[in-house]
């Protein structure tokens, strides 16, 4: 978990120093690039399409492991919107309220407690 624990921070590092860097350089709004590069069917709008999917299934799997409660979905909508850096530090703040398992970590406390008890 140490070095998985590393590559989170190295993302948020990461991503985070290049967003302000981006943001410094264009501003902030990222929206319109974003969907013109879709609307014009290149490859960068391919990368574009790609990514927001993969932001919407670790959107719906955080509401999932939550149980699609009130918390949950504000952290689907929050994952979503902040991308990799939020993502990776929900996963270390799960990670360092216990010890969890990988098993744990993917499913959440209950369903990995009922795998267990099975």
């Amino acid at each position: 978990m140490t070095l998985f624990r590393l590559l989170l921070i190295a993302i948020i590092v990461t991503v985070g120093v290049f967003t302000i860097m981006v943001v410094g350089q264009q501003g902030p709004n990222f929206l319109t690039p974003f969907f013109t590069d879709i609307l014009k069917v290149g490859w960068a709008g391919q990368f574009n399409m790609d990514f927001a999917s993969l932001l919407i299934m670790c959107s719906v799997w955080l509401m999932w492991r939550h149980h699609f409660s009130p918390l949950g979905l504000l952290f689907g909508v929050v994952i979503f919107v902040g991308g990799a850096p939020f993502l990776s530090g929900y996963l270390l703040i799960v990670m360092a309220k216990g010890k969890p398992d990988m098993t744990e970590l993917l499913l959440g406390r209950a369903r990995a407690a009922g795998l267990k008890d099975a």
